[in-house]
């Protein structure tokens, strides 16, 4: 196989069970749950944002528009995106169908930009942007950051209580303090938002979320930056682990500088056999585990996804081309005999026919090959 047959068997594979997800809320909406049939009972923003970023053509105009809506007018008083929307219309802001912490998950506003920025991209449907735009700019207000450096902040608890999860790939995991990927992701969105208020001529608000962006970018390339080891750590206080995603993720948005990048390649170059199983990727270095999380070698604490793997072989190529299509193949070829799962580790297949898993690594893939062409 060649990495363009992979990608090939890849695009035609998520279309496949993005199109297999399809649900009909009670009010018409169409929901498309993380997994193909029964199992996550409820429509998953970020999952679903996932399937945007590498998979949008799978979806009508109008399906595109009906969640773009959903979850724009879930947010709560305050702003808060959701975790996900029941099929009943409820919305819920903690994970665990709102049992994990006491506040809103802190990715829910950045997905929400997410999904309107995607949703635009495909329909250029001016009257949409133009009835979302105040939420969008609220819900992105109502992340809790801290003031003097704007990343994204959980306030460290006593043990007992729980402020708020983080980014919902890592849900299970306490990390606590300015935390690195949602901090990633607002980076994103702040960019995202500032290309919608361009798109209807308020130049002067993008040029302003610009500023903020380029702001928190560099206070992700100085808070979390490992020098001794070439990786960004998780968050600041609680799980200050190595985060093996969080510092693909920093190359692939180009919030990472040059050197860092390298050095991030390198790492993955030098490790590899101790981060990668079958092209899927672990959250952390080999034999290293969160401080506070869900049990060892299964799930967000040990288990291998291809959700990150798009950004993972990005990143890779600046550092062994040829590694990276092997990630690719090697990924791609493990779905082809046991399906595209939630998470793997070892023999243990879990959730196949998942979302995320075949859709998010296309744009990465997509985005390392543009870069072989310049």
């Amino acid at each position: 196989m060649t990495v363009s047959e992979a990608v090939t068997w890849l695009e035609q594979e998520a279309h496949r069970i993005i199109v297999a997800s399809k649900r009909t809320m009670n009010d018409g909406t169409s929901a498309f749950p993380p997994q193909v049939g029964i199992g996550y009972e409820a429509f998953w923003l970020r999952d679903y944002a996932y399937t945007l970023e590498g998979a949008v053509d799978a979806y009508s105009d109008k399906e595109l528009t009906d969640a773009c809506r959903l979850f724009v007018r879930s947010m709560d008083a305050n702003g808060a995106g959701v975790d996900c929307v029941k099929f009943d219309g409820t919305p819920i802001y903690m994970p665990g169908y709102g049992s994990m912490g006491d506040h809103p998950v802190a990715d829910g506003s950045q997905f929400t930009v997410n999904v309107a920025w995607h949703t635009w991209r495909k329909t250029k449907d001016r009257l949409l942007l133009e009835e979302i735009i105040e939420p969008l700019i609220k819900t992105m207000n109502a992340v809790p950051r801290t003031p003097d450096t704007g990343l994204v902040y959980i306030r460290p608890g006593d043990g007992k209580t729980w402020d708020r999860c983080p980014y919902g790939f890592s849900d299970t995991i306490r990390k606590e303090g300015d935390v690195l990927f949602c901090s990633l992701l607002y980076v994103q969105a702040e960019g995202q938002l500032a290309e919608l208020l361009e798109a209807l001529g308020r130049t002067e608000d993008a040029v302003k979320w610009k500023a903020e962006s380029e702001r928190v970018s560099g206070s992700i390339r100085s808070v979390f930056w490992d020098t001794d080891t070439g990786l960004f750590r998780a968050a600041t206080h609680r799980c200050r682990e190595h985060d093996i995603w969080g510092s693909a993720f920093a190359v692939y948005l180009g919030v990472a500088d040059d050197a860092q990048a390298k050095r991030i390649a390198g790492y993955f170059k030098e490790h590899y056999a101790a981060i990668v199983q079958e092209g899927q990727i672990r959250h952390l270095p080999g034999g290293v585990y969160w401080e506070k999380g869900c049990e060892p070698d299964t799930y967000q604490n040990g288990g291998y996804w291809a959700t990150p793997t798009g950004w993972f072989v990005y990143t890779l190529n600046l550092a062994d081309p040829t590694l990276a299509d092997k990630t690719v193949i090697d990924m791609v070829a493990s779905f082809q005999k046991t399906g595209a799962c939630e998470w793997i580790f070892g023999e243990k297949r879990v959730l196949p026919n998942y979302l995320a898993s075949a859709a998010l690594p296309l744009a990465g893939i997509r985005a390392m090959l543009k870069n072989r062409e310049q």
